[in-house]
């Protein structure tokens, strides 16, 4: 089995987001991280922001694990704004953590997304995928989920197994 993580990206650490990735991490084993959690700042083209929890967390990222799964909430069509932080600096890896990087290359991401609307926009994803290519990742699967009344749906607990089916 691939040795995995999962990145959470909600303004909510017990919402429905969390809900659907725990669901994932107990099937497969994976330890979620609560961006949250973390003091991670935008991405600053001076690089003021060293000091931060990004790079110690990203380094444990690259040097743990083979398999990164972000799960975040739809915030107005898109990820949400603690998860795009999260991603935009990645950019870090490409101007001074270098040698964290190179070793983004080869990992495989997938993405978890969960909203109120049973259908994504179209795009969604783009944004993900397109890191993915740049960075030399490779875009292995993603999965769109809903709750109701505090549950994930039989129809989208199908959805989720055959997802993890996907990163297995």
């Amino acid at each position: 089995m691939k040795k995995g993580i999962i990145i959470l990206g909600s303004a909510n650490s017990n919402g429905e987001t969390r809900k659907v990735a725990s669901f994932v991490a107990d099937k497969l084993n994976y330890p979620i991280i609560d961006l949250k959690t973390k003091n991670i700042s935008e991405f600053d083209y001076e690089f003021k922001n060293r000091n931060d929890d990004f790079h110690p967390l990203i380094e444990e990222i690259v040097r743990n694990y083979n398999v990164i799964i972000f799960a975040t909430p739809v915030y107005w069509y898109s990820m949400s704004g603690i998860m795009k932080t999260f991603v935009d600096r990645i950019s870090d890896c490409l101007k001074i953590e270098k040698e964290t990087g190179r070793k983004l290359r080869g990992l495989e991401i997938a993405v978890i997304s969960c909203g109120s609307d049973k259908v994504l926009k179209d795009g969604f994803h783009m944004p993900l995928i397109e890191t993915a290519k740049y960075l030399g990742m490779h875009y292995i699967s993603d999965v769109h989920c809903w709750v109701e009344n505090g549950t994930i749906p039989i129809s989208v607990q199908n959805k989720l197994n055959k997802f993890i089916t996907s990163i297995e």
